[in-house]
């Protein structure tokens, strides 16, 4: 057992399944001696749903934007009992906001300080994996998405965004600069690039898919009765467009394949990640969440709620649920949520953005997962959680 994880954001949308896979020893026993899952906001081990493992730290309360470098490398030094023998770095921490400019340059010190005292603080360094995400292609960009020179399917070997989108994208810098920081390091790096992100997390979470889907699917069934037809609550594009479901299991299992795996030439790569080689639709994959919960997932409707109007116009059904079922609270509707992110991913997104992932199962990792074991495990958590009935 001579590896040991550190995952930033640890009880983010992607950083969970990290940790939990790190602790069902995935790929293998034998491999990991101790995971740090380090959390900003603070979460016991009762609460995060990972298992009881002595390997565990939940080291919570760490601000990566707090005091200079070294009183960060200080409090990371103290908080974390055996940094000096971390191998690999898991950095999946964000900083959500609404403040475009603020969020990249929050974005940016955030990954140079961490990676820095890292580098400071383990001599055994192997490994630093920084997620970034589809944006790369110019996913986020909507109707202004550029299909001159990016095309589907997304290839990482396609070129960067092109001005003036590519300075508005915090990724870029983040990786400018680790290119220069790492060239002579002995430690390796990459980065993966997962699309929407489909996970379960413990605590509310700034924009979870999963989640909110999954209360609202659990709520429509309560006011409309088992067996309901519910119909998708975005356009006729969108239900066509094709893409590739990022489950926050499947990303962790590949990218600690990767990390794993991986030598000195891959330095620097990109790598996507996602549960399957071929590519989806809501049109498939509805009838199947729907079916779930016993609803008939049907095509877009105008009779169709919009999400957040529906959770917010039924929260006295969905109060009565949690005190009948013995739920938890707070989780759907609250400050913490992004106001209509939901919408915006299901009515927007309608251009095919496909990934073609031949780069990452070409190093050896074959295991694919359909929509029902993807989704399904997230309701599954939720449901043991107490989230959802």
């Amino acid at each position: 057992m001579s590896k040991s994880a550190l995952v930033f954001g640890a009880s983010g949308v992607t950083g969970w399944s990290f940790v939990n896979e790190l602790l069902n020893d995935y790929p293998e026993k034998g491999i990991w001696s101790k995971v740090h899952a380090l959390t900003n906001r603070p979460l016991s081990q009762k609460q995060s749903q990972w298992p009881d493992d002595p390997r565990l730290d939940i080291v919570s309360g760490i601000d990566l934007l707090k005091g200079s470098q070294e009183e960060l490398e200080a409090t990371l030094k103290e908080k974390i009992k055996g940094i000096e023998e971390v191998t690999h770095v898991y950095y999946l921490a964000y900083k959500a906001g609404t403040d475009m400019q603020k969020e990249l340059e929050e974005a940016v010190a955030m990954w140079k300080r961490s990676t820095i005292a890292m580098d400071h603080l383990s001599s055994k360094l192997e490994f630093v994996v920084l997620q970034t995400g589809a944006k790369m292609y110019g996913c986020h960009l909507l109707e202004n998405h550029p299909t001159d020179y990016l095309h589907v399917p997304h290839k990482e070997s396609q070129p960067r965004l092109e001005q003036p989108y590519h300075d508005m994208l915090f990724y870029h810098p983040q990786l400018d600069w680790v290119s220069e920081y790492a060239k002579d390091k002995q430690w390796n790096w990459i980065d993966t690039r997962p699309d929407i992100i489909i996970g379960f997390v413990p605590n509310q979470n700034f924009y979870s898919l999963g989640t909110v889907i999954g209360i609202y699917l659990s709520l429509f069934k309560e006011v409309n009765g088992e067996g309901a037809e519910c119909p998708f609550p975005g356009t006729e594009k969108s239900w066509k467009a094709l893409s590739n479901d990022s489950s926050s299991d499947m990303i962790a299992r590949q990218t600690i394949h990767l990390s794993l795996k991986l030598d000195e030439s891959a330095k620097g790569e990109g790598y996507n990640v996602a549960d399957e080689k071929t590519p989806s639709s809501w049109s498939k994959k509805w009838p199947v969440l729907c079916s779930y919960f016993g609803l008939k997932g049907t095509g877009p409707s105008s009779s169709a709620p919009e999400i957040r109007k529906f959770i917010k116009e039924h929260m006295d059904v969905w109060e009565k649920l949690e005190k009948e079922k013995g739920l938890q609270t707070g989780h759907a509707d609250s400050p913490m949520i992004f106001p209509g992110f939901e919408y915006f991913l299901m009515t927007q997104f309608d251009f095919d953005r496909q990934y073609d992932m031949t780069k990452t199962y070409g190093t050896g990792f074959s295991e694919e997962r359909d929509t029902l074991t993807a989704w399904g495990g997230v309701f599954d958590r939720m449901r043991k959680a107490g989230i959802i009935p």
